[in-house]
C-alpha cells in the first residue's frame, strides 16, 4: 500500500474548507494527526503481526493486537470528524462534446 503524504493531505483539506474559520482548520488538524496515529498502528501491527502471545507466569494464550482496537476507535473517530467538516462544493465543469463546444443535456 503507498504511503500517504500527510502534509499533501492536509494542504489538499485545507483547499476544501474556509480557512478562516478556525474550528475548521482545528477539524483538518486533527484529522490529520488522527491518520498519523493510524499509519503507526499499521507500523505496529506490521511489525507484530495481528495477534500477539502473553505469558503471565505459566500462563501463555494468544490474543488480537491492542493496536487493531485501536485502529477501530480511529477509524470511527476518523469518520465522526470527517462528517462534522464543512467542505465547499466543488464546481463540476459542463459536460463537452469531442469539437470542445457544450453539450446541452436532454430532459426526456
Amino acid at each position: 500500500m503507498e504511503k500517504v503524504d500527510f502534509e499533501d493531505l492536509r494542504k489538499q483539506l485545507l483547499a476544501r474548507i474556509d480557512t478562516e474559520d478556525l474550528l475548521e482548520v482545528k477539524k483538518v488538524n486533527d484529522l490529520i494527526r488522527l491518520h498519523e496515529l493510524d499509519a503507526a498502528c499499521d507500523e505496529v501491527i506490521d511489525r507484530d503481526g495481528v495477534s500477539i502471545t502473553v505469558e503471565n507466569g505459566k500462563q501463555k494464550f494468544t490474543k488480537s493486537h491492542p493496536s487493531m482496537n485501536e485502529k477501530m476507535k480511529i477509524n470511527a473517530q476518523k469518520i465522526a470528524l470527517e462528517k462534522s467538516i464543512k467542505f465547499k462544493l466543488k464546481p463540476t465543469p459542463a459536460p463537452t462534446t469531442s469539437e470542445g463546444k457544450s453539450k446541452r443535456g436532454s430532459l426526456i
